[in-house]
């Protein structure tokens, strides 16, 4: 059987939702406590790191929120040690090494050393230096599979055995066939007890938090959750977006965040279920005219589909859709979650940059409205995440993680499964046209 042919049931009987440091799959939301308000961790140790990718997800850029060092400089503080910084582009890493040494952190970055890959990393870091953790934002193409080259997490398992992983979402962006490498790589962290969290951040939200808290507090049981994600194509410059064959198309590189929430509230998916349609660059409907890329130099086969629409079904019966739309201009996206229950309608609204949560309950047609200012699930997530390295204890039950890297497969899973359900669909319809 095929890695989509399967049920996510039928990976493991565990069905563990956190790492096997993770006490249940949510959070109190009034545990999550804004970046402004925390205090420094405690401690006067220095807390080692090592940074794996010099790009924007790791230092930050202008198209959007993402910029883990400085969510690990403020929940460090002086503490922070970056001992190293892995990436093949060196003028870069020195770059914003540079920058960061011109400012109020250069405590944590002013005895960094640059290596050009793993293994010249682990030749001549002191071993006076070892790491606590390991952040892995390389691109998803360099990673997540067994092949030299492309291994990092078995290489630090190997080398660096009980060093906490974390590892930006997707796991991967390789072919279809390499699914069941992430598989194994998974089984690796949970059997070496390796603490481990993937980058959905989402789920760290107050308002995701606070849905999940509505449908434990009244036994809920998911009946559908309808997400959509539509992104404003014309901010999107990088040519390898646009170009499936590197960047594995739309639904698995952007759109993995909101398969991943649909299965956070619907549970494990049947991958045989998943039917899917696209509009494609070639058809009348999907003609763009802001696009910054000159779509000309991209083979027709690797140009990706303005729309893709999937519905599936879950292991308990409930029914999932999810849209990604490639359409809107400017600089904003427009994304939507829906989950409905007997009585109940949970609307989440604008997650990326000022999250509002509708809520209908049983008794009142009006919904209710929650506002989440100043919500930063990247801090909620590497705030967690640092609070289990540390073994924190004085609220055991705040430090959770939401996304192992075995939920983060079965994710990885479900994306791959809706493109090959859509790229069946097209073929088929082409297939009618010829006949």
């Amino acid at each position: 059987m095929s890695p989509t042919h399967r049920r996510g049931s039928e990976r493991h009987a565990s069905d563990r939702r956190g790492s096997s440091f993770s006490r249940r799959d949510s959070i109190d939301p009034r545990k999550l406590v804004p970046m402004d308000k925390m205090t420094h961790i405690s401690g006067h140790d220095d807390f080692n790191v090592v940074f794996i990718g010099a790009g924007n997800i790791m230092f930050g850029s202008e198209e959007g929120p993402w910029n883990h060092s400085f969510r690990f400089e403020h929940k460090l503080g002086r503490r922070l040690k970056v001992v190293a910084l892995i990436d093949p582009a060196i003028e870069r890493a020195k770059e914003v090494l540079r920058k960061k040494c011109d400012s109020f952190v250069l405590s944590a970055y002013e005895h960094t050393r640059i290596y050009k890959n793993f293994e010249e990393f682990h030749k001549n870091l002191p071993k006076s230096l070892r790491p606590r953790a390991f952040v892995v934002g390389s691109p998803p193409m360099f990673r997540g599979t067994l092949q030299s080259g492309r291994d990092i997490e078995t290489q630090i398992l190997k080398h660096y055995p009980g060093v906490a992983l974390f590892i930006e979402k997707p796991i991967a962006t390789g072919p279809i066939e390499e699914i069941e490498q992430g598989y194994k790589i998974s089984k690796q962290i949970e059997e070496t007890k390796t603490i481990c969290s993937v980058g959905y951040m989402l789920r760290y939200l107050k308002a995701v938090q606070m849905m999940k808290h509505i449908i434990e507090e009244n036994n809920l049981t998911v009946m559908t959750t309808i997400a959509r994600y539509a992104c404003a194509y014309e901010a999107i410059a990088k040519p390898d977006w646009w170009d499936k064959s590197k960047s594995a198309g739309p639904v698995i590189e952007q759109g993995t965040h909101f398969c991943d929430l649909s299965r956070y509230f619907g549970g494990e998916v049947d991958y045989d279920s998943v039917v899917a349609h696209s509009l494609e660059w070639d058809e009348n409907a999907g003609q763009l005219s802001a696009m910054k890329v000159d779509e000309s130099k991209i083979p027709p086969e690797n140009r990706i589909p303005r729309v893709t629409s999937a519905t599936w079904k879950y292991d308990s019966g409930a029914v999932g859709t999810f849209t990604h739309v490639v359409a809107l201009q400017g600089t904003n996206y427009s994304c939507e979650l829906e989950v409905y229950a007997d009585g109940y309608c949970l609307r989440l609204v604008d997650p990326y940059v000022q999250p509002v949560l509708y809520v209908r309950k049983p008794g009142d047609d009006h919904e209710q409205t929650y506002r989440f200012p100043d919500d930063d699930p990247f801090f909620s997530e590497v705030s967690n995440l640092i609070d289990i390295i540390e073994d924190i204890e004085e609220d055991p039950d705040a430090a959770c993680i939401l996304s192992s890297y075995e939920d983060a497969v079965k994710t990885y899973e479900l994306t791959w499964a809706i493109r090959k359900a859509s790229e069946k669909s097209r073929a088929a319809k082409l297939s009618r046209k010829a006949a």
